[in-house]
């Protein structure tokens, strides 16, 4: 049997590989790395280190681009509701991979999603049939994001830097098309240099496209508007009102929204 662990970087794909190696052992198992070439320096340090703490070694696989390519040759900005940096980089890849080295009446594939968000490996589960996917940290015994990090420092390794940042999660160097004006607000002050690399990326694609495109949007009085980085920054900046409660969510590995054509 093979046994594939979605392995994504973040500390719950540790801590459902870490599961999925003590219930059955390393024999057939896989750590599959899509890289989008765009993940913040400490995620691949963490990476190697959690690989080792596993006894497998990482398999690595990457389309080549980041997701500011992507967008520039798919003609489309990402954004919450076409997440296509992820279809592309990630879930087609990792599909792709699955597809070409294995046999799904010999595999079982595994993601980090927990018990707090059961509902999206439901989803995934009947999405990605006859290919059998589990999600360990939805079993007892429970573990939140606070519990897997714990356990990952009582082996000697420290979590991806971002997650002391204040980030929700560890993916894309904490760059993210699914995250809200509160997430982008965390980016600009803890990484401003990044943030500013960002909206140069986003204004160089609406100018390419020669549309009123932005990651963000703001919903303020019922309607919603294009919100870009460059004018999260100057409300920011000028202490204007911001909404920080609009974090957003990752899950792009497995989460397939239905997209509409470019």
């Amino acid at each position: 049997m093979k046994r594939i662990v979605m392995f994504s970087g973040g500390v719950s794909s540790w801590a459902a590989a870490r599961r999925v190696a003590d219930i059955h052992g390393t024999e057939g198992m896989v750590l599959l790395f899509a890289d989008v070439k765009m993940e913040d320096e400490d995620n691949y340090r963490f990476v190697a280190e959690a690989a080792a703490n596993i006894g497998v070694p990482i398999t690595t696989i990457a389309d080549g681009r980041n997701p500011w390519q992507v967008f520039r040759d798919e003609r489309m900005m990402g954004n919450s509701r076409v997440d296509l940096c992820s279809r592309i980089l990630k879930r087609e890849l990792l599909d792709r991979w699955i597809r070409e080295n294995c046999k799904p009446e010999e595999t079982r594939c595994y993601t980090g999603i927990d018990w707090t968000e059961e509902h999206r490996h439901t989803r995934l589960a009947a999405r990605r049939l006859p290919w059998i996917y589990e999600a360990p940290l939805c079993e007892k015994p429970l573990m939140d994001k606070r519990a897997q990090i714990a356990a990952l420092k009582t082996v000697g390794i420290e979590p991806p830097r971002l997650y002391a940042m204040g980030f929700g999660h560890a993916n894309c160097g904490g760059f993210c098309v699914k995250a809200g004006q509160g997430h982008f607000a965390n980016l600009l002050k803890q990484m401003p240099e990044r943030y500013a690399w960002h909206e140069e990326r986003e204004r160089e694609m609406r100018a390419f496209l020669g549309k009123d495109v932005s990651i963000l949007k703001d919903r303020a009085g019922g309607n919603a508007k294009t919100l870009t980085l460059e004018a999260l920054r100057l409300r920011i900046e000028a202490k204007s009102e911001v909404d920080m409660f609009d974090i957003g969510g990752c899950g792009c590995a497995v989460d397939d929204n239905q997209e509409p054509a470019p």
